[in-house]
């Protein structure tokens, strides 16, 4: 018994959820990232403000440079020069400050976005997706003996609704006892469908 892949509900419902996964994973992603960039701006003053006090001490501490020349009082005169130089680094530590803050900022959200989004994937659908994949890689591999194909056939009988099985016969139990091929064949390809896969015959 050959096995293909069913191009009916089942296998299409996979298809159809696997790629809407896909989708909402990279809409996640998508959203992380520009929220990430969105957070990011906010570190622009920081950055203004640490060039603005880099600049300003660099170039009070050249002005302390020049006036430490001046005789007897250099030293006294560039007192204020340093303080003021100090002050100013002390600007440029805060800007800096505030950008890793910003940074922190933007990647926590990032990642408080992408949990519940990638957490429904990985505990949700992934574990849902590996079943059913064992379930017909299982399946596939019992419908090419006679063997399995009874045993599928017994699960159809245990598992499949009523009308779905009134359909292959009026007594379909009885053939199923019985042995007739036809009727193991049928139920173990209603059972096959059932996992997005068909058989046909010997």
């Amino acid at each position: 018994m050959k096995i293909y892949a069913d191009r009916f509900p089942t296998a299409a419902r996979q298809l159809v959820t696997d790629l809407l996964v896909v989708a909402w994973v990279y809409a996640a992603i998508r959203g992380a990232l520009w929220l990430h960039d969105l957070v990011q701006k906010l570190a622009v003053p920081g950055q203004k403000l640490e060039g603005a006090g880099t600049g300003l001490a660099d170039n009070l501490a050249d002005a302390g440079g020049k006036v430490r020349r001046v005789p007897l009082v250099g030293d006294e005169l560039t007192a204020p020069f340093r303080q003021a130089a100090d002050a100013a680094r002390g600007l440029a530590d805060a800007g800096r400050d505030q950008q890793h803050l910003v940074d922190q900022l933007a990647l926590a959200l990032a990642v408080a976005v992408l949990i519940f989004p990638l957490g429904l994937v990985l505990f949700g659908w992934l574990p849902l997706r590996i079943r059913w994949m064992r379930r017909a890689g299982s399946a596939a591999k019992l419908a090419v003996g006679p063997a399995g194909r009874d045993l599928l056939a017994l699960r159809a009988l245990a598992t499949q609704p009523l009308n779905r099985l009134s359909r292959i016969g009026p007594d379909v139990a009885e053939a199923w006892r019985r042995g007739d091929d036809a009727t193991v064949d049928a139920l173990a390809a209603l059972e096959l469908r059932q996992l997005g896969l068909r058989g046909r015959g010997r």
